[in-house]
């Protein structure tokens, strides 16, 4: 049986509400891989390799809303709640085709944001499609990330009309994923948490994009660490070559 162990009182962020309410919808246990693992139950590391006094929060002119997939709250491999753990201001709601929100919906229509749909280009007409972010005066620019597997991503893009409206901003990246988390059905395909160091960056949000990325790369040297059953000083120094293990 899956344990969990409570880190330390932290502040919640929208992406631990989110577990908390789908925890609360589930009628079953939901099992991750490596559910027999002693898990903080804030960051769902391994205890051992528990990450959450390893961030500080950071302000951004930028706000993100992560439309989160069913049980994508829930899996230890989740790189959203990262963002939400760096930028305070994160949004997150459950995805849902016919039972929407009404507060993602108030969100989007709220006109002190100037909301962006994150997917690629190519799924859009060419007429909604930005490469860039025009900032508006008095706005914020809101950054709907699709969060879930590639597959789900799709689903959700499809089946989601009141984001039609929207301009996508296309993160078309032509570099390999250093998630390594989860298998990507294309090499090039970034995990949550990459696309939004990325568009920190785009934005001009240095000091929160260099943040995040410190924080997702202790995030998956301590994930991978815990899947290899290793101390995370010993993963580091083997997956560097700097190791002297035969």
């Amino acid at each position: 049986m899956a344990s969990d162990i409570t880190s330390p009182s932290l502040p919640d962020n929208a992406v631990l509400q989110l577990r908390e309410q789908r925890l609360a919808q589930s009628t079953r246990p939901f099992r991750a891989r490596g559910c027999r693992v002693i898990r903080c139950h804030r960051c769902l590391l391994p205890r051992v390799h528990c990450l959450c006094h390893s961030f500080s929060a950071t302000l951004a002119e930028s706000t993100f809303c992560l439309l989160m997939y069913d049980t994508e709250p829930l899996k230890p491999s989740n790189t959203g709640r990262l963002i939400a753990d760096i930028l305070p201001d994160t949004k997150a709601f459950l995805w849902s085709r016919t039972n929407i929100d009404p507060q993602l919906l108030a969100l989007l229509s709220n006109p002190d944001y100037q909301p962006y749909v994150i997917f690629p280009s190519s799924y859009a007409t060419s007429d909604r499609v930005v490469t860039r972010v025009e900032k508006q005066s008095n706005k914020r620019p809101l950054f709907i990330i699709l969060d879930g597997t590639w597959t789900e991503a799709r689903k959700m893009f499809r089946k989601s009309p009141y984001l039609d409206n929207f301009p996508i901003l296309s993160i078309d990246n032509d570099q390999n994923s250093d998630y390594q988390l989860r298998e990507a059905s294309r090499k090039e395909q970034l995990c949550t948490a990459e696309v939004a160091i990325q568009i920190l960056s785009q934005v001009g949000d240095r000091r929160a994009s260099e943040g995040l990325e410190r924080y997702f790369t202790d995030f998956r040297q301590r994930y991978l660490a815990g899947k290899a059953n290793r101390s995370l000083e010993s993963f580091i120094a083997f997956s560097t070559g700097e190791s002297n293990e035969s």
